[in-house]
């Protein structure tokens, strides 16, 4: 077994999360087999119930665990499924610890850090490793920060009782460029470094991230004060998208130095797909524009699967998708749908909470009315279910008992075993469910299956009641649990694309394996596809027939009529 650990410095969000998941993908395309987890030092067992402001979209797996957006990262890049052994909390650590104490576990010893913590941790190291080649473990947070002094010092102990050619320790930092005195900056990094030697840990390779090339005479700096060679300073620069990095980490040799240090023999490969993947995002041969309707617009990790699954459905369509991204609020405030149009697709994705509900409700009616496709996810499903009992069925007052729990037609119910639940962190129905799929439904042609399995992650769903009627009104249900008869897929069959699911597929989507509801989806938009104007090209054309009318009346104005027209076209 050989293991990487990932630890990062001088400031959080430098991407240790991607460049791990990065070079796990370079890896595994040298044949070794390759699994990543994360161990997050805060006390939360999980983020289950921390706010998206807090930390971004909680990502489940397929075991139902609520997990960081790293996770995310790791199952698109890599080829493995994740579980709940690939995400370790301190919350998770020290109630496992507090549970064995209780129980008597220690036979009555001192419950202390060293070595009863720490030995939890290495614990789950072990665990995770079953069955890999290669091990790679982040370490969130910052080095420096008190609450991930235990994980560091696990790490330390795991090294030495490991031996030193079987485990990498690879250092994620930040190397800033200040434009007053015109230079890169290795202090920053020679103190976080400095930090981790403290601790007992000598990293083998630098990844420093820097706005400005890192030439010669800085990486020999760096190089020199924290004591790696040369060749080990690697240079990470921002890429236009996030699948780039790892052939940018390649140019620098990352995975190379990484085998080396294992003293493992695995050449490059003859194909490199991620090569051949960066070739087609940058030569779409298509544009199309696609509005997500939620909450959370302004935080960019609020719907991080949501916006990476787009674009991989972008790329399986060949075409580059422009993510309009569009406050429900804003919809509810202004009370119409200026904001939506020009959109080639709509999406609403999930969330919980009744804000902005309203305005996503306006952009479902919308879509379904001017034929725009449609696209909802889990609250995206109840949203279209709500619009339609409203305004086709008629149902005054329909809601979900989630917003209104006196409403006359609650068409989204809460499930009754969640009724008698008081604990919020992981109750909801979580994790991987079977939906089969009806024949001839557009789910069932996108998928190609008669079954499949999703990841669920919510509370409310369709109330049975009120499926019937539903059904009768033209809302077809085209997807539903077999053991407990729940629905899971809706959609229109007079309308180009109007479908909503009531899981997470976005957590199932990859680079180079796109989900086949988002490849649907975007298909659907690029169709209906309209050339969209901006607003200074919209000004320029309502000016052009005032342009005209200063010329002559003939069907082709001559030289001079043409001369005349054109200081009438300036001032407009």
């Amino acid at each position: 077994m050989k293991y990487i650990f990932v630890t990062g410095g001088v400031v959080s969000s430098l991407g240790k999360g991607l460049t791990a998941a990065a070079l796990g993908a370079l890896l595994e395309m040298r044949g070794l087999t390759v699994r990543i987890q994360k161990f997050d030092p805060y006390l939360n067992v999980d983020p289950g119930t921390m706010s998206p402001y807090q930390h971004g979209e909680v990502y489940v797996l397929e075991d139902g665990a609520e997990t960081d957006l790293d996770l995310g990262h790791y199952e698109r890049f890599t080829s493995g499924k994740l579980s709940r052994i690939n995400s370790l909390s301190s919350g998770q650590v020290y109630e496992s610890v507090i549970q064995k104490e209780r129980r008597g576990a220690y036979l009555g010893k001192t419950v202390q850090v060293i070595p009863h913590v720490t030995n939890e941790i290495k614990e789950r190291i072990t665990v995770a490793a079953k069955d890999v080649d290669i091990l790679i473990t982040e370490i969130g947070g910052t080095t420096g920060d008190i609450e991930g002094l235990p994980f560091l010092e696990a790490l330390r102990q795991f090294a030495l009782e490991q031996g030193p050619r079987d485990v990498v320790f690879l250092h994620v930092t930040l190397v800033p460029y200040l434009a007053a005195a015109g230079e890169l900056k290795t202090k920053p990094t020679q103190q976080s470094v400095a930090k981790l030697r403290e601790i007992g840990i000598q990293p083998h390779v630098l990844v420093c991230r820097s706005e400005k090339p890192i030439d010669a005479s800085v990486r020999d700096k760096l190089s020199m004060f924290c004591n790696v060679p040369v060749k080990a300073v690697i240079e990470c620069r921002d890429v236009d998208s996030i699948y780039e990095l790892p052939i940018a980490l390649q140019q620098e040799g990352l995975d190379q130095l990484v085998v080396e240090l294992f003293g493992l023999n695995k050449p490059q490969p003859e194909r490199n797909v991620w090569a051949e993947l960066a070739r087609r995002i940058n030569n779409p041969a298509h544009t199309v524009r696609i509005g997500v309707v939620g909450k959370y617009i302004e935080l960019q990790d609020a719907y991080k699967s949501v916006y990476e699954s787009v674009t991989h459905a972008g790329i399986a369509n060949n075409a580059k998708v422009e993510v309009v991204r569009v406050d429900a609020e804003d919809l509810e405030k202004r009370g119409g749908t200026a904001l939506l149009k020009g959109l080639d697709g709509i999406l609403v994705p999930g969330g919980f909470g009744d804000r902005g509900t309203e305005g996503k409700i306006i952009a479902a009616r919308y879509a379904r009315e001017n034929k725009v496709p449609y696209y909802g996810l889990c609250l995206g499903l109840q949203i279209a279910v709500i619009e339609f009992a409203r305004n086709v069925l008629k149902l005054k007052g329909a809601n979900s008992t989630e917003f209104d729990a006196a409403s006359p037609h609650p068409v989204i119910n809460m499930m009754e075993e969640q009724k008698k639940i008081i604990d919020k962190g992981a109750t909801m129905r979580l994790g991987s469910y079977e939906c089969a799929l009806t024949s001839g439904s557009k789910a069932a042609k996108a998928y190609k299956a008669e079954s499949i399995r999703e990841r669920h992650r919510h509370r409310y769903e369709v109330n049975n009641a009120y499926v019937g009627q539903l059904q009768r009104g033209g809302l077809t249900v085209s997807g539903i649990n077999p053991r407990r008869n729940l629905v899971e897929i809706v959609e229109l069959k007079d309308h180009p694309f109007y479908l909503a699911v009531q899981f997470h597929p976005e957590f199932q989507s990859k680079p180079l394996h796109a989900h086949p509801l988002f490849t649907a989806f975007v298909a659907a938009a690029l169709k209906q596809r309209k050339p969209f104007k901006s607003a200074k090209a919209k000004s320029k054309a309502k000016a052009k027939p005032k342009a005209q009318a200063a010329g002559a009346k003939a069907s082709k104005p001559s030289t001079q009529s043409r001369k005349a027209a054109r200081p009438a076209k300036k001032r407009a």
